[in-house]
């Protein structure tokens, strides 16, 4: 089985705000029997780096001294060296693959059936989820048995959780032609608080590197993980790996 833990990097604003140009939702595609490698890298990471906390994106900014943030009295540089530490555990493990849904705001928007914010969340979610399912159809084709996968995100609040769960819900049980099936997944969409889950955690650094790269066009730390993220036959990784929402009038 094949778990993808999915965090996002930025918020989708109202439609009068231009606050962003993109919302981005990455995920971490581990299989279970990586799992507990994982757990333990970045354990033993936590530990050598003396960290009491959750790793988030945003604690690794210079400026970040938020209460919670387990590295807010480390200097830039130390914050620096254990974010590369993070993203040499992503790209040592070979069997854990990155994807990530790129929305631009604009074009979300310029859409009739995008109204607010929940809308542009929906669609994020709704491109990022099919490529997995694209994913562990690529896995059955490969070594010809059906492999099952779950979807682990993070918890946001009780009113967005039970939107999400609806949504997610109706991707499943959608008969649509616009929507894909998704005959590889199991349960419903599990959510955890993103301090108790590794998965989560690594997520959310997925997201934030894709982030970076198109609202900065600062690629220094997708470029790190760039060979992990999920490819064509022919190693493309647009529309496998990277996915940008929606496909037509993308800015």
């Amino acid at each position: 089985m094949y778990l993808l833990f999915v965090d996002e990097s930025g918020h989708p604003p109202p439609p009068t705000r231009k606050d962003s140009k993109y919302f981005v939702m990455g995920g971490a595609i581990v299989p279970e029997s990586t799992w507990h490698k994982l757990r333990d890298a970045l354990q033993g990471l936590k530990i050598r780096r003396k960290i009491r906390g959750e790793i988030k994106w945003r604690y690794f900014a210079p400026g970040n001294d938020d209460a919670r943030n387990p590295m807010r009295k480390m200097s830039h540089q130390e914050r620096d060296d254990i974010r590369k530490d993070i993203y040499g555990i992503i790209r040592n493990h070979a069997s854990i693959k990155c994807i990530a849904a790129i929305c631009s705001i604009e074009a979300a928007y310029n859409r009739s059936s995008v109204n607010d914010q929940q809308d542009v969340y929906n669609l994020t979610y709704k491109v990022l989820t099919e490529r997995f399912q694209y994913f562990l159809q690529d896995v059955e084709r490969e070594f010809g048995s059906k492999e099952y996968g779950m979807i682990i995100s993070d918890h946001r609040g009780k009113d967005d959780d039970k939107k999400l769960r609806a949504h997610h819900q109706m991707l499943l049980n959608a008969v649509t032609g616009s929507v894909s099936k998704y005959p590889h997944l199991i349960e419903s969409l599990l959510l955890q608080p993103s301090n108790m889950s590794i998965g989560i955690q690594i997520a959310d650094m997925i997201a934030g590197a894709v982030w970076r790269k198109y609202e900065r066009q600062d690629s220094k730390w997708f470029d790190m993980i760039d060979n992990s993220f999920r490819r064509s036959a022919a190693g493309q990784i647009d529309g496998y790996g990277l996915i940008k929402v929606p496909k037509a009038g993308w800015i």
